[in-house]
């Protein structure tokens, strides 16, 4: 087992009292147990999070060196929409 690290964290009543049932019904062996599980989720949540923002971020710098490149649509939001709509039309 990896060495461990005591940290003291302060919780509401209302929190410590739920962490005091799930461990009570066996949930959780602990309330350590129940702590590590939800760091980890939070942990993976946060990555999740990142990578999902780098992909938008690589989304907008792509569509953003296209504008740079000249490669567009000419007109409005609506007209561009309209045209893309009568090609998927046709092509149905």
């Amino acid at each position: 087992m990896p060495a461990q690290h005591v940290k003291s964290i302060s919780l509401t009543p209302e929190l410590n009292g739920w962490v005091d049932d799930l461990v009570a019904s066996g949930e959780y062996g602990s309330a350590s147990e129940l702590f590590r599980e939800a760091l980890r989720d939070l942990k993976d949540q946060r990555e999740r999070r990142a990578a999902e923002f780098a992909e938008i971020q690589a989304r907008i710098a792509k569509a953003l060196d296209s504008l740079d490149r000249g490669e567009h649509a000419d007109g409005t939001a609506e007209e561009v929409f309209g045209r893309s709509l009568e090609k998927a039309k046709t092509r149905a």
